[in-house]
This record gives C-alpha cells, sequence and structure tokens, in this order.
C-alpha cells in the first residue's frame, strides 16, 4: 500500500500538481482513519490532503482512477460479481417476455442490441447506480473490442461502445416510456425534470463505460504506463492557442480570482503608497504642542490615481484564440481602471471599446468585435505596421502618462513595414508599454517574426501562452 500511495504522489508530481512532503505526510496519517474498501471516503481524504486548487481536482480524480480502481491487476477481462446482478435482470425480462409471447430464450452471450438497449433502459428508468454499472461492464465486453497488448487508446473503445449503444435516441425513449406511465401529458416543469434527471442518468452511465474501459487498459498495461497516457496539462498550463472549448470554459472560470488578486494588489499600492515629500505647514502646526520644537515631521502623501488600460489586440487568425481569451480578462478587470479602451486589429484597425460596455454576456460582446469591428484594410492579413499608424493617427493624442498599454500579438508581420517608431512614440507617452506574445520564446524572430524590434521600445515582452504565465504577468502589471 505504501509503495502504490508512492507511485501515486509521483504521478501527480509528474501531472504538475504541487504537492509537498508535508502534504504527503497529511495523507499518509489521513488514510489510517479510512476504510480502505470505503472507495469514496479513500478518494476525499487523499483529496482534501493533497489537492490545494479545484482547478486540479480533475487532474487529480484521473490519476486516482488509475491507481486506485476497483480491479486491480489481478482484474481479468470478462470476470466480476457484476454478472449476477446481470443474470436477475435479464431472467426477470425473460419472464416478462414468457408472459406477453416473446423471448429468445438464450443466454446473455445471446442478447440481441434490442434487448440489450432494453435492460439498459429499464436500469435507466430505475436509476439503479449498481445495475448500470453491471450494464457498463457487459457493454464494453460485448462492443469495445479490446484486444489485450493492441497499442489502441481509451477514446476509440468508448466511440465504439457509444456508437453500438445509441444513448443519442435513449432519452427520447425515457421519456416517452415516462409519458406512458403517467398515462398522459408532462406539464411543462414536470418534462424539464424527468428530462433532466435522465440526462443526468446517461451521463453518469457514460462515466462507468469510461471507468470500465480504464480498469481493463489498467490491468492490461499497467498504472505507470496508463497515468501517463492520459496525463493532462493542468488549466494553468494549458495554452490559449489550442485550447478547446471545455479548457476555455475552465479557463473563463479561472479569471475571476486573478482579477481579484489584481483589485487587491492595486488598492493595497494604492492605500500604502510611500510617503512623499515633507509638508512644512503640517509639520510647522503640529510643532505648537511640542513648543515650537519639529519633533514630529509630517509628510505629504501621494494620491495615485486609477491607471488607464489601452489594449491593442491582433485578433488574425493565427492568434484569434489567445486574443479571445484576453479580451474576457480585458472584460473581467475593468472595473479596477479608471479608464479602458480596447482595439483590435488585422491589418486595418477599429476600436470596440463600446461593445464591451453595458453588457453582462461576454461572449455576446466578443462575437461582435468578430463580425462588427472593421479590422480589414487590403487583404485581411497581418499588418501590424499599417495597424499601428492608423492607432497613432486616429488615438495618439490620447495617450497620456497614466496610461498603461498592452500589445497583443505573435508580432508576425507578413513580411510588411514595421512602423515600429510608432510603438517608440507610444513608449514616451505612455506610463508603460507591455507587449505579450503567445508564441513559444524559441519562435520569436523567426521567419516573419519582428517581435524583438518592436520589444526595443516596450517596458517589456512576455510570452504569454497559458494562464501561469498570464498571472504571473498580472503580477508584474499590478
Amino acid at each position: 500500500m505504501l509503495d502504490l500511495l508512492n507511485g501515486f504522489v509521483v504521478e501527480l508530481r509528474n501531472a504538475g500538481l504541487p504537492v509537498s512532503l508535508t502534504e504527503n505526510l497529511d495523507a499518509m496519517e489521513a488514510v489510517q482513519h479510512i476504510p480502505i474498501d470505503d472507495r469514496e471516503a479513500f478518494k476525499y481524504a487523499l483529496g482534501a490532503t493533497l489537492i490545494k486548487n479545484h482547478a486540479h481536482w480533475r487532474s487529480f480524480e484521473t490519476v486516482f482512477e488509475v491507481y486506485f480502481s476497483l480491479r486491480g491487476p489481478e482484474y481479468k477481462i470478462g470476470d466480476g460479481d457484476d454478472d449476477t446482478d446481470i443474470d436477475d435482470l435479464w431472467r426477470e425480462l425473460q419472464e416478462q417476455a414468457k408472459q406477453e409471447g416473446q423471448g429468445s430464450g438464450g443466454g446473455l452471450d445471446d442478447l440481441t442490441p434490442e434487448e440489450i438497449a432494453q435492460m439498459l433502459m429499464s436500469a435507466l428508468m430505475n436509476g439503479d447506480q449498481a445495475m448500470m454499472r453491471a450494464m457498463a461492464k457487459q457493454s464494453v465486453q460485448r462492443f469495445a473490442g479490446m484486444e489485450p497488448g493492441r497499442p489502441v487508446g481509451g477514446t476509440y473503445y468508448l466511440y465504439r461502445t457509444l456508437r453500438n449503444l445509441d444513448l443519442d435516441s435513449m432519452l427520447e425513449k425515457l421519456m416517452e416510456a415516462t409519458r406512458q406511465e403517467v398515462d398522459g401529458d408532462l406539464t411543462p416543469l414536470e418534462e424539464r425534470l424527468e428530462s433532466e434527471e435522465f440526462e443526468d442518468r446517461i451521463e453518469k452511465f457514460k462515466g462507468e463505460i469510461e471507468a470500465e474501459i480504464r480498469r481493463r487498459l489498467v490491468a492490461d498495461r499497467g498504472a505507470e504506463a496508463m497515468a501517463k497516457t492520459l496525463r493532462k496539462p493542468l488549466p494553468e498550463d494549458v495554452e490559449f492557442m489550442h485550447a478547446s472549448r471545455d479548457e476555455m470554459a475552465t479557463l473563463k472560470k479561472s479569471l475571476y480570482p486573478l482579477t481579484r488578486k489584481l483589485a487587491a494588489r492595486l488598492a493595497r499600492k494604492r492605500k500604502h503608497g510611500r510617503r512623499g515629500p515633507l509638508d512644512f505647514r503640517s509639520t510647522v502646526r503640529h510643532s505648537l504642542s511640542y513648543g515650537g520644537v519639529p519633533a514630529e515631521p509630517k509628510f505629504k502623501y501621494p494620491r495615485p490615481s486609477k491607471p488607464e488600460l489601452v489594449v491593442i489586440a491582433d485578433i488574425s487568425g493565427s492568434v484569434a484564440a489567445f486574443a479571445r481569451f484576453t479580451l474576457m480578462l480585458v472584460y473581467a478587470i475593468q472595473n479596477q481602471f479608471s479608464k479602458v479602451r480596447s482595439f483590435v486589429f488585422i491589418d486595418g484597425l477599429d476600436e470596440v471599446t463600446d461593445y464591451f460596455r453595458g453588457t453582462e454576456d461576454i461572449t455576446e460582446a466578443i462575437h461582435r468585435v468578430n463580425t462588427e469591428a472593421d479590422v480589414v484594410w487590403v487583404d485581411g492579413h497581418s499588418d501590424y505596421g499599417h495597424a499601428f499608424e492608423v492607432f497613432w493617427e486616429r488615438y495618439g493624442k490620447d495617450i497620456g502618462p497614466k496610461s498603461t498599454v498592452l500589445l497583443l500579438g505573435d508580432a508576425r508581420n507578413n513580411y510588411h513595414a514595421s512602423q515600429s517608431w510608432v510603438v517608440k512614440e507610444i513608449q514616451q507617452r505612455a506610463r508603460h508599454v507591455y507587449w505579450l506574445n503567445p508564441e513559444p520564446r524559441s519562435y520569436w524572430n523567426t521567419g516573419d517574426s519582428i517581435v524583438s524590434e518592436y520589444g526595443t521600445h516596450t517596458d517589456g515582452v512576455y510570452e504569454c501562452r497559458n494562464l501561469r504565465q498570464l498571472e504571473a504577468f498580472v503580477e508584474k502589471l499590478a
């Protein structure tokens, strides 16, 4: 058991989770008070001691499922006590079929897809978790076509199983069976409640299928190999430019703690600003209580105002996902600045500040940016030089000593004129100018990338491919 826990912690660290020695010892102490056969209690005891960030729970759960499957290495494909539950259900359905003058009279191995669907529907109707687990095992055994030693990922086996079960039509069948049970139509509220309940049961059944496939793969290949195969980056390490829809939704949720941190740092700076020059009048006035001796010098405290933020983002196809996420960040932090102005460009440039005002739906705002912003000048290919010239001509006079300017893009200029003098002029007027580049640093200044030519006139060029790097930059910005 000690070796298993040690391998589990090592894999968590390999997956990127920060597990310290102290937390490891806490986990060892916690499991001494948890029954090993109580899998859920065991799982949450380890989670409570080893996980500090809720966003890491999914990665923790994946590693846990690999290392602490219900079956260990002794698990053999086709074995298990769940067959008893299947046998009972099958006999019950066979008796019912005989009474109706039907029934094949065969065994479990002779089940037709229609009979399997009937058994699954019965399990889902009753919400019997144990029966669904047993059906998941039988479904994987029947449809997945798993072969020991075959180098195929679990996703392929999952697809084969779900395709044969046809769960997409199962929801409607369940709803129709429910209507027949009540012998009439359901009210809109009842319809919604029943539908959501059945959807939840179907999702749980899919989870049982995934768990069964995972257990069989672990039994065949070993826990370490499977953990390495299933390892996914943590939310803070997901690259913006390659994030899936689900990963982008997770990243969006992570924005709010980030903006709270930024707000707290800005407030602390304003509250505890360094003292300013000597206040001579106040010092003389207070010296009267000391007989005219200036024993308690008084100082003028600065009153820093909220900075102004100007965002200029490339939204061409190569960095569109990064620009989308960054605009979400701008939307979330706009209350922390006295003024936020947003500009987007490809080879033309347009201001989109108003798209983010007076709306609570960031998705709608970004959709307007992508569909209504006038950002194409000639051919719709990135031209940083022309876009910067347009910005300076139209809005350069608005840049002042309170302005912090963020330039977002990969600086791939398609070999057009750079017009880097614009960035130099902006730096001379603004408080700070930063460049965020979503490409790996090793790609900078290769091909048509001219990021160094622009970076010379900024306060820093930062690699910003994921949430971890963005958070590090926010620390710098605050």
